[in-house]
């Protein structure tokens, strides 16, 4: 059996690699294997001819090997982890191993940030012309980190720039001008935050 871990949560996908396999286990890191190694770590047996089990880092990346993966699957005898940190799913490897029912994939998506969604929507007003925006932002300023905020904002308004939002262009440009202010004025963060969102409602 092979099975897929991927995600951005690497302890969760530790803990379970360490339950699956216990301690004693072989670790390949696939930045080091040429397409000529791929049928020895997929189909080779061990000195006393006994099942393996593998542990295999990031061999996604590794594009000529990963696109093998597929020509190996049903023949391989050996207990398999592929640990990917991201994960193309539009590669034909992906497409040909998510059909095969010798495959298991596991995601361990990291926590999403409950901060992100209140971001969003303080970001989301201010770009829609609402005011509203900083007495949203009155109501979390005891309780969140304002550099943090801020980055959480730059990059939401990423996103919106690549989703040819509008106003992203000039969104970042009022951000980044708050961000070098944050660090490098003597002015409260939250008031310039504050004064950012207002500028961006103004757009």
């Amino acid at each position: 059996m092979i099975k897929v871990f991927y995600g951005e949560d690497r302890i969760k996908a530790r803990k379970a690699i360490d339950r699956l396999f216990g301690v004693d286990y072989e670790v390949i890191e696939a930045e080091n294997l040429t397409t000529s190694d791929m049928a020895s770590v997929f189909l080779g047996t061990s000195l006393f001819g006994e099942k393996r089990t593998i542990l295999v880092k990031d061999l996604s990346a590794n594009k000529e090997c990963w696109e093998m993966v597929p020509n190996f699957v049903d023949d391989c005898p050996h207990d398999i982890v592929l640990w990917e940190t991201k994960l193309d799913k539009r590669s034909a490897a992906y497409k040909a191993l998510s059909k095969n029912k010798n495959v298991e994939f596991k995601e361990f998506a990291a926590a999403e940030d409950p901060n992100n969604k209140l971001v969003f929507d303080i970001l989301d007003a201010a770009m829609r012309g609402d005011n509203s925006a900083v007495k949203m932002c009155e109501k979390i300023e005891q309780t969140n980190d304002p550099y943090m905020f801020m980055g959480l904002m730059v990059s939401q308004a990423i996103k919106k720039l690549q989703y040819n939002n509008a106003k992203a262009a000039k969104t970042l440009k009022i951000l980044a001008e708050a961000d070098v202010n944050m660090k490098s004025t003597g002015i409260e963060p939250w008031t310039l935050i504050k004064m950012a969102l207002l500028k961006i409602a103004s757009l």
